[in-house]
């Protein structure tokens, strides 16, 4: 109730900024009309946060005994953690990110996939086992992997990651993906939210897709993708391909998506009260509906102009001239065949978001490359730009 009411309040805030006509009245309609007024999307993804911080308790007492992945703290990552998410309420996806963190007696290395054909660097977790004799303090409960003999380990110790979750050495993530929806499923009970939503675990091969039901029938989508952090960085390979890439289920794709919200996070702590961004990112999905053009490339265009844009035009009162801009800018990097990847060789990138050395300097990757091959597919986007 009172989340509820503090976030009708923030609504109203916000409106009541909103009373220059003829201009505020304008960005009124089209808020109603592309159904953006505030989204409760904070309040429902602090359930998200507390469930998966809940369900990863239970995890950890579960499984300290056995070699397992450690599961870490979720992070909330997407548009709809972001705060802007292009879709209808009930059609919102709260997407986490779970990193995986080897477990006693193992250790992960990151290898390139030598079948790797996607766009982005794709990867293999290779496990390896090590010793645990010695170090600073050996675990007495534990029987070292690698001097004990397979007939101790059989009889006294549960089996290693390797005859778990792994196809060969490598970290499968279709085998992660079915061990952790199998263990919501049995854990399901253990959890305080079990008592205000009934769960269903919903199909699908690398992540966790959960579907949560009031009694009053209003349901909340969450999806758990598992990843592995690339050094100390906020690049992290991810278990989850896009939708229409299959790689095989050894193949981990980079993801920038712990980056990303990072950044909006950094930029809602500088911009001024009831900045425009989020809602000039939501308008310009809804505009660009029909147009072909990946929400993903909007995204990365609005990024740009909040590092070329100063902060403090990003006040509501802007909303309209923001939108132009945006709109612009991804109408000429159309024309151009030509739009840099966001964290790639940028100058501008803010100084806490920490990739790996190989980003600074190296080739910008093009989100419209496919564009620049393909003459007639260009003609075809830039028509379908134009006609909006």
């Amino acid at each position: 109730g009172v989340r509820e009411v503090d976030n009708r309040r923030d609504s109203e805030s916000e409106e009541s900024e909103e009373e220059n006509p003829p201009e505020m009245n304008m960005i009124w309609i089209f808020s109603r009309r592309f159904q953006l007024s505030v989204p409760k999307l904070a309040s429902r993804r602090q359930v998200v946060q507390e469930l998966l911080s809940d369900l990863l308790q239970v995890s950890h007492n579960l499984f300290s005994d056995s070699f397992f992945p450690v599961l870490e703290p979720a992070i909330g990552v997407g548009s709809a953690c972001e705060g802007w998410s292009p879709h209808k309420e009930e059609d919102v996806v709260y997407c986490m990110f779970v990193p995986l963190k080897p477990p006693r007696g193992h250790v992960f290395h990151l290898e390139p996939d030598p079948m790797g054909e996607m766009p982005q660097t794709s990867m293999r977790i290779r496990v390896e086992l090590v010793c645990t004799c010695t170090g600073q303090q050996p675990d007495q409960n534990m029987l070292c992997f690698l001097h004990h003999s397979e007939e101790e380990l059989k009889r006294n110790q549960v089996a290693s990651l390797l005859h778990t979750l792994c196809t060969g050495p490598y970290l499968d993530g279709e085998k992660i993906a079915l061990w952790f929806q199998t263990f919501v499923i049995s854990a399901w009970s253990a959890v305080p939210q079990s008592r205000r939503y009934s769960m269903k675990v919903l199909p699908s091969c690398r992540s966790c897709k959960m579907k949560l039901t009031k009694a009053s029938g209003r349901s909340l989508f969450v999806e758990t993708v598992f990843s592995v952090q690339q050094g100390d960085s906020d690049i992290f390979l991810s278990s989850q391909p896009p939708e229409a890439q299959v790689p095989p289920s050894t193949t981990w794709l980079e993801s920038y998506a712990v980056a990303e919200a990072k950044f909006f996070r950094h930029v809602a702590m500088r911009a001024p009260p009831h900045a425009c961004h989020l809602k000039c990112l939501r308008l310009c999905a809804r505009l660009l509906e029909g147009s072909d053009l990946p929400i993903y490339a909007l995204k990365t265009t609005v990024m740009h102009l909040l590092t070329l844009i100063p902060l403090s035009e990003w006040q509501n009162k802007y909303l309209l001239m923001r939108v132009d801009d945006t709109m612009n800018y991804l109408h000429c990097c159309l024309e151009e065949k030509r739009l840099k990847h966001f964290f790639f060789d940028n100058e501008d990138m803010p100084q806490e978001i920490s990739l790996p050395p190989a980003f600074q300097g190296a080739q910008p990757w093009n989100l419209f490359q496919h564009l620049a091959q393909d003459p007639a597919a260009h003609t075809e986007a830039l028509k379908k730009f134009d006609d909006l």
